[in-house]
């Protein structure tokens, strides 16, 4: 059994789903790298040091975890805290509507044109449309890429439209294979 599992993708991929998910069915604590990276949940960015000081932290109190979302980066030093990677891949034109589709149910209509949160809101779905198509420079496809080249551990990946049970199984059948 995979102990140290780290789920990563886009933004509006699932891999927070994913992650919640697989906690109930495994024996492992769930962990999400929002809750190291925001001071104020998509506000305001903790400082890089405490980040990772905090995220150390809880990966060294737990046997068994999961953590969701992306180190790359600033967490580059945890490559080896983890002996499962799963990247999570799904079509832009999903991901983007399920991204919308979020952004309405936390903020309702302060997302649209007038409300206090469009102008976040419309930076946030600008900035997640660019995964596919970036360098390296931003949080894109080709950056998660490049950080999991050089894994020390398997990389199970998941690319498509599946459901959450779908995604489930995938992993719980690769954890029973491997």
């Amino acid at each position: 059994m995979k102990k140290r599992i780290h789920i990563m993708g886009a933004s509006g991929s699932g891999t927070s789903t994913l992650g919640s998910s697989l906690s109930i069915v495994l024996p492992h604590i769930y962990l999400d790298t929002d809750d190291y990276f925001w001071t104020t949940k998509f506000t305001k960015q903790s400082e890089v040091p405490e980040r990772r000081s905090m995220l150390e932290k809880d990966l060294s109190l737990y046997e068994n975890y999961i953590l969701s979302g992306a180190v790359c980066g600033w967490g580059d030093n945890f490559k080896s805290y983890f002996d499962l990677v799963i990247f999570l891949w799904i079509p832009q034109d999903i991901r983007l509507e399920r991204l919308q589709q979020r952004e309405f149910q936390r903020y309702g209509n302060e997302i649209l044109a007038g409300g206090s949160k469009y102008e976040q809101s419309k930076t946030f779905l600008e900035w997640a449309s660019l995964y596919d198509s970036a360098g390296l420079e931003v949080r894109s496809k080709s950056l998660h890429e490049h950080w999991m080249a050089d894994l020390p551990c398997p990389i199970l990946k998941i690319e498509g439209d599946y459901t959450v049970n779908e995604r489930v199984d995938i992993v719980l059948d690769y954890l029973n294979a491997n």
